[in-house]
């Protein structure tokens, strides 16, 4: 799967939980989170629904290298490869 189809998925994810997120207004190198204003739980649930559409294990560990757009996509890229 591309980068873009990734990338597509992952704000498809992310709409789910905060229908409000425009994605035109998405910078790919700031923090996803301050940028949608979501708390931990809306947070835990976006990379939960990205483990259940792409089937890719997201070990909590793991969970503070994604940080920006560009971090989720890369990190589930590398992961599917």
């Amino acid at each position: 799967m591309s980068p873009a189809e990734v990338r597509a998925i992952a704000i498809a994810t992310l709409k789910s939980i905060a229908p409000e997120v425009e994605e035109d207004e998405l910078r790919s190198d700031r923090p996803l989170r301050n940028q949608v204003d979501l708390d931990s739980m809306d947070w835990l649930n976006f990379l939960l629904g990205l483990h259940q559409k792409l089937k890719v294990d997201i070990p909590e560990a793991d969970y503070a290298k994604l940080v920006t757009l560009d971090d989720v996509v890369g990190y589930l890229v590398a992961r599917m490869s």
